[in-house]
């Protein structure tokens, strides 16, 4: 057998192999020699079958087996020979495959892909600046208000006033078209909308603002034929008979201790006032981590070139496409049914994968370089959380883990490769000039991070 391997770029190549002509003629006699034992043709006795016979009958069959085990064989001597390392993803065989021959040469080529051979990352004393984020006044009252939201009732308004655009207003209305009742938009009763949503069309909030109920009101909404729109409105006026029947107000809960036994959870204001502020801290303490990790992938990769294999890309693309599609499905939704292309994510979110493989491959390098593995309590933490995630016991998680189902034990290998690579950057981190700095005014603003909190104090 000749190898010979051809770099098309430095994660790009290609093995062109050559089975000698000997080989391919001990083949070939090693088939027919076996087949004629077994093989069983009318007009013929068992074992005495002529060669060119089952050639004639079963050639086509013989060869194909035989070239799928000369590639299959040849590459796997191949890659331990030449100590081909870090192959990534299935080789591809080149296409259209010669045929096979007795006493001639078989040729074929494989294309493959291959890590990127990263040199040693100098990431020690990297300057990075740590933003001091603290929770303020300001922060905490808008949560404090959130909460009241939450927890505010509404209230009948007696007194004959104009609607206001803080009010809900409780309706009837029916839809007509040229003066028909029309089917798309039955008479709805004793309806509670809230002024300003986005439920309704925003003419009726326009319209019954500033109306004082009992109030009969037509609302003429003229529907256009985009794709945003129902075909059943579609180009239609549709004429809104309404009923507006009165006001309801809302009324928040006061701004004192009282809020805090609504809460059920705190005594006083004081403990909400603590608790929001804990977990805005939490949430900065998530951020920082964020942004040290930002700057280091940037740094790291400005100064580091290296190309991406696609194999990896296509990893990064694929797991997207299926968070995406089990985020939609946890609520029994498809993609298809919201029109959303599988191609169109891909598309969309590839720079995204891009970033996300690159640092990928920093980290394993990191990783590598500095030989970082897991204790065993931070295996442990693995199963631990994990039977949180799934509500069962550590025992069973690792009766699973330990089974011999191939996919199992993959994916906790993966788990600790992301274990692994959240070491690699705290490592990294540790290692680095780290310099606190006031945050810019412009970033200090409620955060999503902070906006958990109304929900975790209830």
């Amino acid at each position: 057998m000749q190898v010979k391997i051809e770099d098309k770029s430095t994660v790009k190549k290609i093995i062109h192999i050559e089975i000698s002509g000997e080989d391919v003629t001990a083949e070939l006699d090693k088939a027919y020699k076996e087949l004629g034992k077994s093989a069983s043709i009318k007009g013929f006795r068992k074992g005495k079958i002529p060669r060119k016979v089952l050639e004639t009958r079963f050639g086509k069959d013989v060869k194909a087996d035989i070239i799928s085990r000369l590639i299959q064989n040849s590459y796997i001597d191949t890659i331990k020979e030449k100590e081909l390392e870090n192959i990534l993803g299935p080789p591809f065989v080149q296409e259209p495959l010669q045929e096979l021959e007795s006493g001639k040469p078989f040729n074929f080529s494989i294309n493959i892909e291959v890590k990127p051979i990263i040199s040693d990352i100098d990431f020690k004393g990297l300057e990075l600046n740590k933003n001091m984020y603290k929770p303020s006044d300001e922060e905490i009252d808008a949560q404090l208000q959130m909460i009241r939201e939450n927890l505010a009732t509404k209230q009948v308004v007696n007194e004959e006033r104009p609607v206001k655009v803080s009010d809900f207003v409780l309706i009837d209305y029916q839809g007509f078209v040229d003066g028909s009742p029309f089917e798309h938009a039955p008479k709805i009763e004793n309806y509670l909308m809230d002024i300003g949503t986005k439920n309704m069309p925003e003419e009726f909030s326009t319209k019954l603002t500033g109306a004082i109920p009992p109030q009969e009101i037509e609302i003429d909404i003229v529907y256009g034929n985009g794709d945003d729109v129902d075909k059943a409105f579609a180009g239609k006026t549709v004429t809104y008979k309404v009923n507006l029947k009165e006001i309801q107000e809302k009324i928040l809960p006061p701004l004192d201790d009282t809020l805090a036994e609504k809460l059920g959870q705190f005594d006083t204001l004081e403990d909400i006032k603590n608790a929001i502020r804990s977990n805005l801290e939490s949430g900065y303490k998530v951020r920082v981590h964020q942004e040290l990790s930002e700057q280091v992938f940037t740094k790291l990769l400005e100064k580091i070139e290296f190309e991406l294999p696609d194999v990896l890309l296509e990893s990064e693309l694929s797991a997207i496409v299926a968070e995406t599609e089990q985020a939609y499905l946890q609520h029994n939704i498809t993609l298809e049914s919201v029109g959303i292309n599988k191609d169109f994510i891909r598309t969309q979110y590839r720079d995204v994968a891009e970033k996300q493989a690159r640092r990928r491959l920093l980290l394993g390098k990191i990783i590598e370089q500095e030989q970082l593995t897991l204790t065993e309590d931070e295996t442990e933490d693995i199963y631990t959380n994990m039977a949180k995630a799934i509500n069962t016991t550590v025992e069973q998680v690792k009766k699973i883990f330990n089974s011999k189902n191939e996919s199992t034990k993959y994916q906790l290998e993966y788990l600790k490769t992301i274990q692994l690579e959240k070491k690699a950057m705290e490592h990294i981190i540790s290692n680095a000039n780290v310099v606190e700095v006031e945050p810019v005014a412009e970033s200090k603003n409620l955060t999503e991070d902070s906006n958990t909190t109304s929900s975790e104090t209830n």
